[in-house]
């Protein structure tokens, strides 16, 4: 079955009602993919999930990231895109199933995916600049790189990690090993795909992006501040000054943002006179 926009942004709706369940990652990451990828069914790509996790349940190991690993980058060969890491397909988990490259992130939604199929506690991990994820089960634990292989990180290369991204004097803190919700990985993951649009001029996609992030996260202030000022670039003033003011009457909103699209609805109510 070939799912339309209108029905996949009602589910998307739903999860965002009514939260994301462990259940649901990979089917709204999908369902993000098929809404730049119109007429194309999604069972074939469930499929495939569901065969890299029956796959990664044959390859016995004492250590369960190594069963990741050798299914999901060896026996399906997904790795990072080192070549051409700024493609929009690689933060669409379509394209990235079909070309078996992508961005650390919607990698790792694929080994999040599996460990989870095969009963392992699996999640995202608060890292900068580079997503990891975290991988426990009864008798042990593993920080692994999904764009790098699925390889295991200790503290030592955890470190090394962050000091080419941050510099040498950046220091690992307990902070780098807070896990992040679901959400936060499909934000991060659409957040992707929207920079990469903004960076090429394509506004009208970009809004959509943004819209469909509300979807999901109907609660996340910033996102209501995001399309504001994406409306108001585009020129779209009323529309802008409508969303400023909603924004505003948040409560919890960081005095930054607050400070930042109060000006800017200043400015665009004063070109209405």
């Amino acid at each position: 079955m070939v799912p339309d926009p209108e029905s996949t942004r009602a589910t998307l709706a739903g999860f965002g009602e009514g939260g994301l369940t462990n259940a649901n990652l990979g089917e709204a990451a999908l369902l993000l993919a098929s809404l730049d990828c119109p007429g194309v069914p999604l069972d074939q790509y469930r499929d495939h999930l569901a065969s890299i996790a029956k796959t990664a349940v044959e390859f016995s190991a004492d250590d369960p990231s190594s069963a990741l690993r050798q299914a999901i980058a060896g026996a399906f060969g997904y790795e990072g895109d080192q070549k051409t890491y700024d493609d929009p397909q690689n933060a669409n988990l379509i394209r990235v199933i079909e070309r078996r490259k992508g961005l650390p992130v919607s990698l790792g939604i694929l080994y999040i995916e599996t460990a989870r199929a095969l009963g392992l506690d699996a999640c995202g991990l608060n890292f900068p600049n580079h997503f990891l994820i975290r991988l426990q089960w009864d008798s042990g634990r593993a920080i692994v790189d999904p764009f790098n292989g699925g390889v295991s990180l200790d503290a030592r290369a955890l470190r090394d990690l962050l000091a080419h991204f941050q510099g040498a004097s950046a220091e690992l803190t307990q902070a780098h090993y807070t896990d992040v919700t679901d959400l936060d990985i499909l934000l991060r993951l659409q957040n992707n795909m929207k920079l990469r649009l903004l960076r090429d001029g394509q506004l009208e996609p970009a809004l959509q992006i943004i819209r469909d992030m509300r979807l999901l996260a109907p609660v996340v202030p910033s996102l209501l501040r995001e399309e504001g000022l994406l409306l108001a670039r585009k020129g779209e003033r009323r529309a802008a000054i409508g969303c400023l003011r909603d924004f505003l009457s948040l409560e919890g909103i960081r005095e930054p943002e607050r400070m930042d699209a109060a000006r800017v609805l200043q400015v665009l109510e004063s070109q209405l006179n």
